[in-house]
């Protein structure tokens, strides 16, 4: 490998992309975390219409490849009127199906916490949305937060299928790059690239699950 083109030419052409492939993460989390929370609040509390729904949403988000997902929001919405370019149909895409894993996890945080709680503030007066709103949604949140936290982290690298329909974050400019040098080495450094952004970030999911761990609770599973 020719050191002076990988220093000057290769890694820096890469790096452009990290700014991109972090952007869809961050907007995929958090579209994935409103809708998240509307699908968990409707399993947990909706009617029974409402909650198959939620179900069905889930199931189908998390049954079919996210790939296909990408596909179908971007080339078949175009036969309906609805023309999105390449990142906004991978961050919709990308959300909607990160939603349905949130949801199962928010919805988890909720059912885990023990049934004596609810009895307690009962107990004490206090209304259903008072038990919610004080004692059960911020110890779900603390149950729910590594889980949360690892989701994010498993998106950095789910925005590499967005290079598919050719937005230029990391992977997709590792490609152009493996293309133009002939190096196909230069995967093995957009892997450590990525395992630089998902460490630290795996590393502060561990933190929040000893800092926030509720004793005598079990973190929320899916």
């Amino acid at each position: 490998m020719d050191i002076s083109r990988f220093l000057f030419q290769v890694l820096p052409y890469l790096m452009e992309g990290i700014p991109v492939t972090m952007q869809l993460t961050l907007l995929s989390f958090a579209l994935g975390l409103a809708l998240g929370s509307v699908l968990a609040a409707a399993r947990v509390f909706g009617s029974k219409p409402l909650s198959i729904i939620s179900r069905s949403y889930i199931e189908f988000f998390r049954g079919t490849p996210l790939l296909v997902q990408i596909f179908f929001i971007y080339f078949s919405l175009p036969a309906v009127g609805i023309r999105l370019d390449a990142f906004t149909a991978s961050v919709i895409a990308i959300g909607f199906n990160s939603a349905a894993y949130q949801a199962e996890i928010l919805r988890s945080a909720i059912k885990g916490i023990p049934e004596e709680q609810y009895l307690a503030a009962e107990s004490l007066g206090m209304t259903t949305v008072q038990t919610y709103r004080f004692i059960i949604f911020p110890q779900a949140i603390r149950v729910a937060t590594p889980a949360l936290v690892n989701e994010f982290v498993a998106l950095i690298k789910y925005t590499s299928l967005a290079s598919i329909i050719g937005v230029a974050e990391l992977f997709r400019r590792t490609e152009y790059m493996v293309s133009y040098t002939f190096m196909p080495e230069i995967y093995l450094l957009a892997a450590a690239i990525y395992l630089a952004i998902c460490l630290p970030s795996s590393q502060f999911s561990k933190m929040l699950e000893t800092r926030y761990a509720i004793p005598g609770y079990k973190r929320a599973l899916v």
